[in-house]
């Protein structure tokens, strides 16, 4: 694995986000922990949308307060994965989706992008407060459970969201030795 640093969203990485935004359509993949992004109409757009939300003054109502970070790969510049922190909880986030949700572009998966990236995230979480984050995944994707667990994630139980009609697996990161 080369080495990645996660960046906050900004003008000079828009192309490379639209290139992952693409590479997930085409491949019929899931974009959690990248905002807004399977929506945009454009790169301009997202990044007022993610810009928004980081902000506790403009966070649209009914949503919380959230982190965008793009993990960029060193080497060459390429946005590799996305990962979104979410500051507190609202009903939904609390039942279901928890403090972050992340994502690995489709051709860069299965190289530790995404541990990697949790890892650097989580002293992030300690930072604004948080004690422990919890993180869901789908029971049928073994790489994001790897993930959970390599970072120190303990399964909690297993829940049903029913908008969506999956069941999705809970597991909690203490951060007290972050």
């Amino acid at each position: 694995m080369d080495t990645i640093r996660l960046v906050t969203p900004a003008e000079e990485y828009l192309d490379e986000v639209w290139a992952y935004r693409q590479e997930c359509l085409e491949s019929d993949s899931g974009m959690d922990g990248c905002g807004p992004l399977r929506r945009a109409e454009n790169p301009a757009e997202w990044l007022a949308d993610v810009t928004s939300y980081m902000d506790p003054a403009t966070v649209p109502a009914g949503k919380v307060q959230a982190t965008q970070f793009l993990a960029v790969r060193e080497s060459d510049g390429k946005v590799v994965a996305m990962i979104q922190v979410r500051h507190y909880f609202n009903e939904y986030l609390e039942k279901y989706a928890g403090h972050i949700g992340y994502s690995t572009r489709p051709s860069e998966r299965r190289k530790g992008y995404a541990k990697e990236m949790l890892r650097l995230t989580l002293p992030f979480c300690r930072e604004i407060g948080l004690d422990k984050v919890l993180i869901s995944c789908e029971p049928d994707n073994p790489a994001s459970r790897r993930t959970i667990l390599a970072n120190g994630g303990v399964y909690e139980c297993t829940v049903h969201e029913p908008d969506e009609d999956i069941d999705l697996e809970r597991y909690w990161i203490v951060l007290e030795d972050i």
